[in-house]
């Protein structure tokens, strides 16, 4: 290591005597210049441990190549996958992808949309908050910033959206359960974080009355997004109450209904298909964690392949684009049925 202390990219030019030019060109690609000059920079960056600060390029570019990535609850794992999957595309692609959760807080999500506005970034993906967003401070920020939102719409908001379509997700369920057993009652919280729940109880309802069948809705209570807790005490109230109008139940999504499976195993219920079970239980999203549940999760899959790699799509023309299109656009993928040993 040597000796100097480098500060920026004009000192580390001038200490191997190779104009700045070249350096910065190396940086943006190394195999853009000679080998020869490669090796001479290469070997200079190890003498003097100097590292470029990538945001500063950035800035200093009229396009950066950071991409902002925007989701509401990184430890939910449904984020977690679709971003894993997101991030590599964008490294792919050569840009420099940042990550930020929001934490179900509004002002948080107020917080980072601000902070992004100072990278520079070249487009954003945002998954919203949705019902609890400040729609004004976002329509705001996605008429500075070329922006797509996926998995949660805001109407009229971003250059496009990408997402499931939640009508199908739901449709499938209830369609299986009914010509498979008994028709499901839709568990669900009183106040969802997830902004698709509404839209999943309504497709819920509209399947239900299309069927001839009455839609039976049950609200768990409870906040926030520790969903399997959640669930997990509202079906055991539930069945202390011993109100259940059906032996299936339908959740609105798979982390409420791994709380419903603790709370049946606990009580001493017998979840599955064969007909000395007492229960059948069935979810929606195909969470990560869904096929090592015991018994395994009956579900309904998002397509995370397609919603990702079609966000980061739209992203890349929307920046090819000048970061405007001409009209906004929603894409919706259809889903998945998944047969497992609950339901």
């Amino acid at each position: 290591m040597g000796e100097r202390k480098i500060r920026n990219m004009e000192e580390f030019a001038g200490a191997i005597g190779i104009s700045r030019p070249t350096v910065s060109k190396y940086f943006n690609d190394p195999a853009s210049v000679r080998a020869t000059t490669r090796a001479r920079i290469e070997e200079a960056l190890e003498q003097f441990d100097y590292r470029p600060n990538v945001y500063a390029i950035n800035q200093n570019r009229q396009l950066t190549k950071n991409i902002g990535i925007v989701v509401p609850y990184l430890a939910d794992p449904f984020f977690a996958e679709i971003v894993r999957r997101i991030e590599r595309r964008c490294i792919d692609a050569g840009y420099s992808p940042t990550l930020f959760s929001s934490h179900g807080e509004q002002a948080l999500e107020n917080q980072i949309l601000d902070g992004l506005r100072s990278l520079k970034p070249a487009g954003v993906l945002l998954a919203a908050l949705g019902r609890a967003s400040d729609k004004k401070e976002i329509e705001k920020f996605c008429r500075d910033v070329p922006t797509i939102l996926f998995d949660s719409n805001l109407d009229g908001i971003g250059e496009a959206f990408v997402g499931s379509d939640n009508f199908s997700f739901v449709s499938q369920s209830v369609d299986y359960l009914t010509r498979s057993g008994e028709p499901p009652i839709f568990v669900e919280m009183a106040t969802p974080a997830n902004p698709n729940a509404r839209k999943r109880r309504t497709a819920y309802v509209t399947k239900m009355e299309g069927l001839g069948l009455e839609p039976h809705i049950v609200q768990l209570p409870g906040e926030g997004w520790a969903f399997e807790e959640i669930g997990y005490q509202g079906t055991m109230k539930l069945l202390k109450d011993g109100n259940l109008p059906t032996n299936t139940i339908l959740c609105s999504n798979d982390r409420l209904a791994i709380g419903v499976l603790s709370a049946c195993y606990e009580s001493g219920l017998k979840v599955g298909q064969d007909p000395s079970c007492d229960l059948r239980v069935a979810g929606h999203d195909d969470h990560p964690f869904a096929r090592y549940t015991c018994p395994s999760l009956t579900t309904v899959a998002h397509d995370y392949d397609s919603v990702s790699n079609r966000s980061v799509e739209l992203l890349f023309e929307l920046i090819n684009n000048g970061g405007r299109f001409e009209q906004r656009s929603e894409v919706l993928f259809a889903s998945r049925l998944i047969l497992r040993g609950s339901a």
